[in-house]
C-alpha cells in the first residue's frame, strides 16, 4: 500500500475539494483521510491516500497535482508517508 500525505494550502475559493478530489478519482487514488480549516481566508487541506491502484508513478502525480494547484490558485504538496513521519518526527 502507497500512502501519500496531499497538503493544499492557498486562498480560500469555490471548488477546490472538488478539483482535487476529482483527479485524485480518475487516478485510482482512495482518500481515506481528509481535514480541512479554513482561517481568515485561507484554505488549509491535509489528506492521507493510497495510491496503491493508481497507474501513475508517485512523480507524476506529485507534478499534475503541482500544476492543477497552479491553475487553481493554491500549493499542491505530495510526500510518501515514511518521508512525511520521518520528517515530523524530528
Amino acid at each position: 500500500m502507497k500512502k501519500t500525505i496531499i497538503t493544499v494550502v492557498g486562498k480560500d475559493t469555490v471548488g477546490i475539494i472538488a478539483k482535487v478530489c476529482t483527479y485524485l478519482a480518475k487516478n485510482q487514488v482512495n482518500i481515506e483521510d481528509i481535514s480541512q480549516t479554513i482561517v481568515k481566508g485561507y484554505f488549509n487541506m491535509m489528506m492521507i491516500a493510497d495510491a496503491s491502484e493508481s497507474q501513475k508513478s508517485f512523480c507524476e502525480m506529485a507534478e499534475e497535482l503541482e500544476k492543477l494547484g497552479d491553475e487553481i490558485g493554491v500549493k499542491i504538496r505530495c510526500q510518501h508517508e515514511d518521508i512525511f513521519t520521518k520528517m515530523h518526527r524530528i
